[in-house]
């Protein structure tokens, strides 16, 4: 497994992402606990989560789930940089209790508590915000990020689905508090299917420092050879792939990308994620294994070298936006 910086920290981290958001309504705790064992023994060191997933009545069961893997010992805490989130309304569905979702300095407090418990640490390596907060100001998060930095409950901040202006906002009023490292990782969305990041987001993070780690790689199944499963009768699309296989155009871009992959002899899956790994400012995607299997598909795919000619070939398929601000100003 190769290793990278975490955007300007010093902080080595895996070149993929383990991403756990199947474990607990997809895959059951032994399988997790299983999965996250062999990501060890792949190398991968950077484990992604949020207090939010298990969704509806179990939200928090994936924490729970990699907590009680924690709690098995021979260092698995030690060898892991654990990144989880802060935003969702943890009640039951439905409006949330006042104060018990989004940025206020009270819910971070409370939430940071919460999800040490169940992940059963003392802390968390990255601690991300699910979402912007529009009715919180800046100074307040930092503040009340400080703070439980000062108490080593969390070491670093990062965080997701953030276009580019909110990541050089908070950035700028951490450097005006001083004292506070500000936002050192984006998590969006970003894969071959959805480039829109590369006109604002991965610039932004670029120019502040910030480790990209692009989630959906695989954009819901569409870029994971969703059409020849469909003829070989393995699975047929679902979700997101479903909904955009229904555009006649789409469906003929994404055969055109199965034809060229297949003239190459690479696995569809296995060079979407290895295109992420070519790309500027990409830490390294989050991959959702639901199998030991796809989890060795991810670890091959690190490895994978593609050609010149197959990433002009992907280019031509899926053309980025182009450089920014040229791309949307003439």
């Amino acid at each position: 497994m190769k290793y990278t910086q975490l955007g300007r920290t010093g902080l080595k981290v895996s070149r993929l992402v383990l991403g756990t958001m199947n474990f607990g309504p997809q895959t059951d705790e032994a399988d997790s606990h299983a999965i996250m064992d062999a990501a060890l023994d792949a190398g991968i060191n950077f484990f992604d989560t949020a207090n939010v997933y298990g969704w509806g009545e179990n939200k928090g069961r994936t924490e729970s789930i990699i907590g009680n893997w924690f709690a098995q010992g021979e260092g698995r805490r030690d060898k892991v940089v654990l990144a989880t989130k802060v935003y969702g309304n943890m009640g039951a569905d439905g409006p949330a209790w006042p104060n018990h979702d989004k940025l206020s300095a009270v819910n971070i407090r409370r939430a940071v508590d919460a999800s040490l418990k169940r992940l059963q640490t003392d802390y968390i390596d990255v601690y991300q915000f699910h979402h912007i907060d529009r009715d919180t100001p800046f100074d307040e998060i930092w503040q009340a990020i400080d703070v439980l930095v000062q108490q080593g409950k969390i070491l670093y901040v990062g965080s997701s689905n953030f276009p580019g202006y909110k990541i050089a906002q908070a950035n700028e009023i951490a450097a005006r508090r001083g004292g506070t490292i500000g936002l050192v990782s984006e998590q969006c969305l970003y894969n071959l299917a959805e480039r829109r990041a590369e006109m604002e987001v991965v610039p932004a993070a670029q120019e502040y420092g910030l480790g990209v780690i692009p989630w959906s790689p695989l954009h819901g199944g569409l870029l994971g050879g969703v059409l020849k499963k469909e003829v070989e009768g393995k699975r047929r699309a679902s979700g997101r792939a479903a909904d955009a296989l229904n555009d006649p155009a789409t469906r003929a871009q994404i055969q055109s990308y199965e034809d060229l992959l297949d003239k190459h002899g690479v696995e569809p899956g296995e060079a979407a994620l290895a295109w992420l790994l070519t790309r500027p400012g990409v830490t390294g995607p989050i991959v959702g294994p639901r199998t030991a299997e796809q989890l060795a598909s991810a670890v091959r795919a690190s490895e994978l070298e593609l050609s010149e000619e197959l990433l002009t070939g992907l280019d031509e398929i899926f053309p980025g936006p182009g450089p920014s601000p040229e791309a949307f100003a003439w």
